[in-house]
């Protein structure tokens, strides 16, 4: 059943406090987000509330609102956090390809290879969940978002070198791309060995640049 960043516990008060603006802000947002994480990894998605996060934190609870306002917010700043690394995770080895095939075939064996890594996706516990595949089933578009434009300077390169026709909406064959990768991630396969890296950049190779081609 799918999970959305909105699922809450019953509501916490927000306790007002006095936080002080300055630099040392960010850090302590980053330290809440890890805390964060760590509470999800340990209690899951639904049970983890503002003040395990603050006591996981080492802060106060005044502190994590001050931050964040509300428990959605949190979890929506963790999701997209994870969005962020997830994408930045692949750049490398798709820019280790020379054409638009090749790596977006590097990003499909990239979404094989560490669908389960608890750096870039976090599992959950009980059900043995990570946040990416609840990213993927929430009505959520954040990673959607990111990784159209991440795709974008490739489609651009591929068609200055002639490898997809002229006029494409980039935008759309981004979207496109990107829906094609996370099928990677949630279906299984018939056809080939989904967890073969040479099978699947056979797979892409053949079939799912065709459709941009000249």
């Amino acid at each position: 059943m799918a999970v959305t960043s909105r699922t809450t516990t019953k509501a916490e008060p927000a306790p007002s406090v006095p936080v002080i603006p300055g630099p040392a802000n960010r850090e302590t947002e980053e330290r809440i987000l890890d805390a964060a994480e760590a509470c999800m990894s340990r209690l899951g998605l639904r049970r983890v509330s503002m003040t395990d996060v603050a006591v996981q934190a080492g802060v106060s609870r005044g502190s994590v609102y001050f931050h964040f306002g509300d428990r959605a917010t949190l979890v929506d700043a963790v999701l997209a956090r994870l969005a962020t690394r997830f994408v930045a995770g692949s750049e490398a080895a798709v820019r280790s390809r020379r054409t638009l095939a090749g790596q977006v075939g590097e990003a499909a064996v990239f979404i094989r290879q560490h669908l389960g890594d608890e750096l870039l996706t976090l599992r959950l516990p009980a059900e043995g969940d990570s946040l990416l595949a609840t990213l993927l089933s929430a009505q959520d578009d954040r990673l959607l978002t990111q990784w159209i434009a991440f795709w974008l300077p490739f489609l651009e390169d591929a068609e200055r070198r002639g490898e997809i026709r002229s006029g494409l909406d980039h935008r759309r064959a981004s979207e496109w791309i990107v829906r094609i990768m996370l099928s990677f991630a949630v279906m299984p396969s018939v056809t080939f060995d989904i967890d073969d890296p040479k099978a699947i950049r056979s797979f892409v190779h053949d079939h799912l640049i065709a459709g941009l081609a000249a």
